[in-house]
């Protein structure tokens, strides 16, 4: 049975780190920023998410929006946790790391969701690895490297959906 509740008619992706306010608003940023260039905007439904309920309510983190504003991608979401209703309604759950995916598969299984759940590295052929590694303690360097693999990442997911 599916459950999903999105429109049936759009693609609908959430990206989920640990606090959300590092990777995963970087991810959503990124993918927005792609789908708008590929003008898929109505084909597509995108938010981010984190397992931890720390940082809600939080912008990002002002290295993750530095880095991004300098590749010229805006992060304008707030930090929330992931809830069981984002399983229904979300067609694809991407995790930054394998921690957060067993979280996410955890409450997937309980809840009995079709959502697709993967690593978001997955879709990176660069075979450098599976995890987007959290840059938060690191400094700002660090916050470019996630860019780079998160980007890479985005633009095959991107082509792979876009092919679906």
């Amino acid at each position: 049975m599916d459950t999903n509740t999105s429109d049936p008619a759009r693609t609908s992706v959430l990206f989920v780190c640990l606090g959300n306010i590092c990777r995963s608003p970087l991810a959503e940023g990124i993918f927005l920023h792609l789908v708008h260039e590929a003008g898929l905007d109505d084909r597509f439904e995108i938010d981010s998410a984190g397992t931890g309920a720390w940082h809600v309510g939080e912008r990002p983190d002002a290295r993750a929006s530095m880095v991004a504003s300098k590749h010229g991608v805006h992060l304008d979401s707030r930090a929330r946790q992931i809830t069981d209703d984002d399983l229904d309604r979300f067609d694809y759950v991407i995790a930054m790391d394998r921690e957060n995916l067993r979280n996410i598969e955890r409450m997937a299984d309980a809840r009995g969701s079709d959502a697709e759940v993967h690593l978001l590295r997955t879709y990176d052929d660069s075979g450098d690895g599976d995890e987007v590694p959290d840059p938060y303690y690191g400094g700002a360097s660090g916050f470019e490297t996630v860019y780079e693999m998160v980007h890479r990442s985005c633009q095959n997911l991107l082509e792979r959906l876009k092919a679906a």
